[in-house]
């Protein structure tokens, strides 16, 4: 393995942002709705006269949004919506006969409530809405809650948004953000009840609180920087391996993105490609600084060696542009999302194919997954015993609580002998 491109420097750390994001959470506790109109006045800018946005702001965003838009979101939400009900059929309930009189199974039961945070940005950010809500609606959740900061001049959460957060089902809708959003979530406050499940990405600052409530209410994910790697071999076409880089660098200036080739060759046309790309591009600053600070060329001998590099790497986003695609989709085993072949672009992923974009980052593709149908979904044993089923359950039962030392443990299954 050669590195023909490394990294200039890792993403900064701020070491002030647990201690921060701590004294929001408190303040949030303590002094609910006031707590969430000051810090929305002092991190955005904005005098809220509400956080719930009420049902006619929903309205006039239609109006405010252009038709094609409101057309584009429909159709990526029913791609979404599609996808989800079938990851959802995937799971089944259970039931079935152990041994004679003991029935043993599980039920699958949603989450009573979840709060959706949708962060905001440079641009309005309707994609993660409906990936976030679309799943929980499907899945069953009662009470769906979403949530996103003021978008600048507005002066409330952008149209767009406010569109897709509507049309992906949310029951009730928040102006705000950051920190204190998640704290309103896990808390609870005057105007935004809590909930069991915080899903969505966020900065920095939302990915804290996440990690700081953890427990009191549940989570998806703790998101990073985005990342895509990309598996290339000489059949590869540099200008779509380039663009494809560029893509995702142009997300935040922390994304990451890596090529693992065989071929240096196309390693070369690539960055020929890049330079020829960014100039046509309104994100190029963004997308070139990612990109020289956190940009990596890989070279590898082979394209089993691709496969190692990509599996220890487990990356968010994982693209196949070699001829032998389909095998090596067999073979991969680490990462958030699949993306097989030339034609299947990150962006597709991001926007409307249906699969969803809210995926695990730094590494955590090893274990995790990303938000889906069953995010939303307790799966919960039961058991069912008869006299008979007792009586053959109690002597193991007796004789491992007394190995144990646990005596009320061995009394209540020696009861149980008949």
């Amino acid at each position: 393995m050669i590195i023909l491109k490394d990294a200039q420097k890792e993403a900064e750390k701020n070491g002030r942002t647990a201690e921060t994001v701590a004294g929001i959470l408190e303040a949030v506790r303590r002094n609910g709705d006031r707590a969430l109109v000051e810090l929305t006045s002092r991190y955005d800018g904005v005098e809220l006269k509400t956080i719930k946005v009420p049902k006619g702001e929903i309205e006039k965003a239609y109006a405010q949004t252009a038709g094609e838009t409101v057309a584009g979101i429909r159709f990526a939400a029913e791609r979404i919506r599609d996808f989800a009900a079938r990851q959802l059929a995937c799971l089944q309930p259970l039931e079935y006969a152990s041994i004679p009189g003991v029935t043993l199974g599980h039920r699958l039961i949603p989450v009573s409530s979840c709060g959706v945070y949708v962060p905001g940005g440079r641009y309005p950010l309707p994609s993660s809405a409906l990936m976030a809500i679309i799943p929980a609606r499907v899945a069953g959740v009662k009470r769906v809650a979403a949530c996103s900061p003021p978008a600048g001049a507005l002066g409330g959460i952008h149209p767009v948004v406010l569109v897709a957060m509507d049309l992906a089902g949310a029951d009730e809708i928040y102006c705000m953000g950051g920190a204190q959003a998640v704290a309103a979530y896990a808390f609870g406050t005057e105007s935004v009840p809590p909930v069991d499940l915080i899903v969505g990405p966020g900065n920095k600052f939302v990915t804290e609180a996440k990690r700081q409530l953890s427990g009191l209410v549940g989570i998806d994910l703790l998101a990073g920087p985005s990342e895509v790697l990309i598996i290339a071999d000489e059949s590869a076409s540099p200008r779509l391996v380039a663009v494809e880089l560029l893509a995702q660098c142009e997300h935040d200036p922390a994304s990451a993105a890596v090529l693992v080739t065989t071929s240096r060759e196309l390693a070369e046309q690539v960055l020929r490609a890049m330079e020829e790309e960014l100039p046509t591009l309104e994100t190029a600053w963004l997308a070139s600084r990612a990109w020289a600070e956190n940009g990596k060329i890989i070279l590898v001998s082979d394209l089993e060696e691709a496969v190692e590099v990509a599996d220890r790497i487990a990356p968010e986003h994982l693209q196949l542009q070699t001829r032998r695609n389909e095998e090596l989709a067999a073979r991969v085993r680490n990462y958030g999302s699949l993306f097989i072949g030339d034609c299947a672009t990150v962006a597709f992923g991001d926007y409307v194919s249906g699969p969803n974009h809210i995926l695990p980052t730094m590494g955590s593709a090893r274990f995790a997954s990303g938000v889906w149908a069953g995010t939303f979904i307790k799966v919960a044993p039961f058991q069912k015993v008869t006299p008979a089923g007792a009586a053959a359950l109690a002597g193991p039962c007796v004789h491992l609580a007394g190995v144990e030392g646990l005596a009320a443990h061995r009394r209540a299954a020696e009861l149980r002998k008949g």
